[in-house]
């Protein structure tokens, strides 16, 4: 198991990219986290939703994504809210405190998914979450240590040099550890090292010797990895820049917003910016294409973009030429109004929408979680991805379908004049054939693209190749077979 020294340490790539070495190697492996909080989740060949971050770690092991792979996942709702999706299945919505009172009930569904989960595989990698140095949540825990013991699994520690304060961050969490959780952490890593490598010797042995554990070794950073799909919002506080992009990709921060790695093809495109603009800051009018993206609170956050003002700024860039395309909660704020009887995603209510679609949605409580591919109507292009939603939208303009599915439903609509659309397929701009044409279209002539599926398995292939130069993968699998 993979613990950290806090949130967002590198847990989630070096899951990955240890998946793909080992694999590569011959072992069947399994990525696992038995807790996750995301709002960025993937629909499983098993029916359920995980985290996005597991279903990248099964591509990396070559294996298809299922609901035991992270049999618990909570999706922030509010500041002290989330859905709980258990074993692939929202369970209910809970308040923070109603949730800590609810894990110890968790923990059995928990380990009934590490056991099946390990069944025929050589290698389950577990990835904890957030920190086990947050001792005031040990009681009931379920994601760190709480799990580690119930399912008597060894754990390799992990810092972030790049945070500053690695070593205290190494020694703090390890002494922060009762003598058991001490016992059982046996390694620790260094991750995301800048600069000469062996100047960190000194501090690879302090840490060693101050706490007991192996140096599994020193991870320089991956630059790289910032195409693959990142899980957790805190990688949208990183910023972009393109200084010869020619096509400006505008995108609101919603405050619940979800599955955001839609844009992540859009992102390894040359010549195309794509900028997140948070609240509190208008979207450029100037915008090529303005993404709405996915939410998980859809009417809070039709309210919150209201609140930033930028309805008012949609409508400027229209006028200006710009494109409009939303995806999922984006595309249901399009319409002409939402409506959320049974309080499905908070209190119940309804709101007009946007207005730049004629189409109306309706939240209910069953929700839509299958694989899907199709044609798009514009171009023809091939598309695939998945559905993750809670309502139904209909409305005139869905007689103008944005995709023609090959279940053969329609997904979507489009406006009178084709500049405003949206659909509930995520994936969508991953189609490459979809996204060179729409780029196409943007610049007003065709320049050749990436191959988005094609470079996402290269960049796994060298990120193993990475963990394979810079750790002790022969260590870390002693450890693992020694627990």
């Amino acid at each position: 198991m993979l613990q950290g020294t806090g949130s967002d340490v590198g847990k989630s790539l070096l899951v990955a990219g240890l998946a793909r070495a080992f694999t590569r190697r011959g072992l069947v492996v399994r990525p696992f986290k038995p807790q996750n909080m995301s709002n960025n989740a993937a629909v499983t060949t098993d029916g359920g939703e995980i985290g996005r971050a597991q279903a990248l770690q099964a591509r990396a092991a070559g294996t298809a994504p299922v609901t035991d792979m992270n049999p618990v996942l909570l999706k922030p709702q509010s500041e002290v809210g989330a859905q709980v999706v258990v074993q692939g299945r929202v369970l209910g919505n809970a308040q923070a405190r109603d949730y800590t009172a609810m894990k110890p009930q968790l923990l059995p569904r928990v380990l009934e998914s590490f056991a099946r989960l390990g069944e025929g595989a050589d290698l389950l990698l577990v990835e904890g979450a957030g920190s086990p140095a947050e001792v005031n949540l040990r009681d009931g825990d379920i994601a760190n240590m709480g799990f580690a013991e119930a399912a008597d699994v060894p754990v390799v520690l992990i810092g972030d040099i790049a945070r500053g304060g690695v070593i205290a961050a190494l020694i703090g969490t390890y002494e922060l550890l009762d003598a058991a959780e001490q016992a059982r952490t046996r390694a620790f890593i260094v991750n995301r090292f800048r600069g000469d490598v062996s100047l960190f010797d000194d501090g690879v042995r302090i840490i060693a010797e101050r706490t007991g554990m192996a140096a599994l070794g020193v991870v320089p950073h991956f630059a790289a990895a910032a195409r693959l799909p990142a899980e957790d919002a805190m990688a949208l506080e990183r910023p972009e820049a393109k200084d010869t992009a020619d096509v400006r990709v505008v995108v609101p921060r919603f405050s619940r917003i979800a599955n955001f790695d839609d844009l992540d093809p859009l992102k390894a495109e040359p010549g195309v910016a794509v900028e997140i603009v948070p609240p509190g800051a208008p979207l450029p009018v100037e915008a090529d294409l303005i993404v709405l993206p996915g939410s998980k609170a859809t009417l809070a956050d039709l309210a919150f973009l209201r609140e930033q003002g930028w309805d008012i700024d949609l409508r400027a860039a229209l006028r200006r030429g710009a494109r409009i395309v939303g995806l999922c909660a984006g595309y249901q704020m399009l319409g002409r109004k939402i409506d959320d009887p049974a309080g499905v995603e908070g209190p119940p209510g309804s709101a007009e929408g946007l207005g730049l679609l004629d189409v109306e949605t309706v939240i209910t409580g069953d929700k839509r979680l299958v694989e899907a591919a199709g044609t798009a109507t514009a171009n023809g292009a091939r598309v695939r991805g998945y559905e993750m939603h809670m309502g139904r939208t209909a409305g005139p303009d869905t007689e103008r379908p944005l995709l023609r599915l090959d279940d053969g439903e329609d997904d979507g609509a489009v406006s009178a004049d084709g500049r405003v659309g949206g659909c509930y397929l995520h994936g969508l701009f991953a189609a490459d054939g979809f996204r060179h044409a729409l780029l196409a279209e943007l610049r007003g002539r065709p320049v050749a693209g990436v191959a988005y599926e094609d470079e996402i398995e290269a960049t796994l292939d060298a990120l193993a190749a990475h963990l394979e130069t810079h750790l002790d993968l022969g260590k870390l699998l002693e450890i693992a077979r020694g627990r």
